[in-house]
């Protein structure tokens, strides 16, 4: 279910995202990826047609991922090198800390993504990597402090696969 306190709008830099229409307070969920589910050898590879965009899916165990519903608000989610939501329960984007009216609601790729395709990243934080590439490329050193500034709002799988 998507939050009612949220919308979908354009923006310059990359089509679509997500903006806090009311506060948000830290554990509220956001919206969830829902819809179909398809195995792949590597996200590159994910098909982009009428049921399901590679582009908006999330990784939740190796070669599998999920889209989020077409008309869901999860799929519009931008990345961020400094996020203010994490995944939860592999499918739920639940807010990590206080959203204000009219900021931007983003997550971390690499929160559920152990390798994505690397693109360059856009978010203009003052953390940013330069380059959105997923979990996998981090040494463990970056992998347990990314950990610990998430809370631990990331994937289980990727938890569990990395033995953190």
């Amino acid at each position: 279910m998507d939050s009612r306190k949220v919308e979908r709008r354009p923006t310059p830099i990359y089509g679509f995202g997500v903006f806090a229409i009311e506060d948000i307070e830290p554990g509220e969920v956001i919206g969830e990826f829902l819809a179909e589910i398809r195995w792949s050898e590597n996200a590159a590879s994910l098909p982009v047609d009428d049921f399901f965009s590679g582009r908006h899916a999330i990784q939740f165990r190796k070669h599998w991922w999920r889209d989020g519903r077409v008309d869901g608000i999860a799929r519009y989610i931008a990345h961020s090198c400094n996020p203010n939501c994490g995944i939860v329960d592999l499918f739920k984007v639940v807010s990590m800390k206080r959203i204000k009216a009219g900021e931007e609601v983003t997550w971390d790729y690499a929160m559920t993504e152990e390798e994505h395709p690397p693109f360059e990243c856009k978010c203009g934080s003052s953390n940013c990597r330069g380059v959105v590439c997923g979990f996998r490329p981090m040494t463990l050193e970056q992998k347990e402090d990314f950990v610990s500034r998430c809370g631990g709002m990331i994937s289980d799988w990727l938890l569990t696969e990395y033995n953190l």
